[in-house]
């Protein structure tokens, strides 16, 4: 970490002591969170990522650097909608000037904002970035733990309709028991067929990403529901996002894992992989293992009614000796991923999903989970 640090340190005394002094004299005192604003853009620096394309017939296009710095803003600031943010846009002066409109005219309208976001989504512009920051900020670094985990996207959009039936076909099953000696084929499961040699893209498209229903269980049983989608997200210390998987709210946790996993090592070198019973599966483990990754997996006794006395009174144990092994204490890092979901939703719009369709869903949390690691990583050196 300590190259990590060096890095950043020097951006936030660039931006401390070039950059705030410079905007003050220009735009007068900036708030605080004007400030937060200003290091995250300087840091993603998202002007790079737009093709700036030679001059076409008909209109010229508005400034789409700017507009994707407003997006990151609205992010920053978790405001609900692009009204809110057009109307803050024309009232707040500094705010506007920093995204890179001088006067209120020259604000596009909220269709054409739509139109520039439209864009971004189908050209993943803030996804591109979070990897090109991840690849930038770790270069050379070793990375303790990963920490997997994921959480509910709501979204107001009509859940698909699960359908029998349609798709390719396939054999007829024979009906009843088999005959003696008989074996019929298993149809591989999903993680059979990934852990069976899938490339990347190929476990990307296999993986569900309509909106539908989806169901979990909190700490205490209880189940809750909902409509939308569901977030896979890797955590490095610190509170990091590395790497992120968009899919079906019905999907579950542990069918993200083995992508999810090949992502981020493809960011960052880690030695330990952190997730709790939902991925306890011989092939997420082996996967891991393969990588040159040490996993640490709750154990899932699942209706092994023995496993699970026997796990109850070995931490009872515990408890009483008041002892942890080194695996328990390194598996403690796993809250990391819970408290990256719970600023995303309460802090960076993670909640305010108003756009419909996966690659416009990813590309609202994208923004987000951008400005979320700006602001985590600048957290290290303020």
């Amino acid at each position: 970490m300590s190259l990590l640090r060096e890095s950043l340190a020097q951006y936030w005394l660039n931006i401390q002591g070039c950059l705030f002094p410079w905007l003050k004299e220009e735009l007068g005192a900036l708030t605080e969170k004007q400030q937060q604003l200003i290091s995250i853009l300087e840091l993603v620096r998202v002007e790079e990522f737009l093709c700036q394309g030679g001059r076409l017939p008909g209109r010229p296009p508005e400034d789409r650097t700017a507009m994707a710095r407003a997006f990151i803003a609205k992010q920053v600031y978790n405001m609900p909608t692009t009204r809110v943010l057009l109307d803050r846009l024309k009232s707040d002066e500094n705010l506007r000037r920093i995204c890179g409109w001088e006067r209120k005219s020259d604000v596009p309208k909220e269709w054409t904002f739509s139109r520039a976001f439209g864009e971004f989504a189908a050209s993943s512009l803030p996804g591109r970035v979070h990897e090109a920051l991840i690849g930038k900020s770790y270069e050379g670094e070793l990375v303790g733990h990963i920490s997997r985990d994921s959480t509910a996207i709501e979204a107001r959009e009509k859940p698909v309709r699960k359908t029998v039936g349609c798709g390719e076909e396939e054999p007829a099953k024979k009906r009843g028991r088999p005959k003696k000696g008989e074996e019929r084929p298993k149809k591989p499961t999903r993680l059979q067929r990934q852990s069976a040699g899938m490339s990347l893209t190929q476990m990307l498209d296999d993986l569900p990403t309509a909106c539908d229903v989806g169901t979990k269980k909190d700490s205490k049983g209880y189940k809750s529901s909902w409509i939308g989608y569901k977030l896979h997200i890797d955590a490095a210390d610190g509170g990091i996002p590395i790497s992120c998987i968009l899919t079906s709210a019905s999907t579950h946790d542990s069918q993200a894992a083995i992508p999810l996993a090949t992502l981020s090592n493809r960011r960052v070198t880690n030695l330990y992989d952190v997730m709790d019973s939902a991925y306890d599966a011989e092939e997420i483990q082996s996967h891991s293992r393969q990588l040159e990754h040490i996993p640490l997996i709750d154990i899932n006794p699942r209706r092994d009614k023995a496993l699970k006395e026997e796990l109850a009174s070995e931490n009872r144990r515990r408890q009483v000796a008041n002892y942890q092994t080194p695996e328990q204490r390194r598996y403690n890092e796993r809250s990391t991923v819970e408290r990256v979901n719970g600023r995303l939703k309460d802090e960076f719009g993670g909640r305010m999903v108003r756009v419909r369709g996966h690659a416009k869903v990813m590309c609202h949390l994208m923004f987000g989970i951008l400005a979320l690691t700006a602001d985590q990583l600048l957290s290290f050196v303020t």
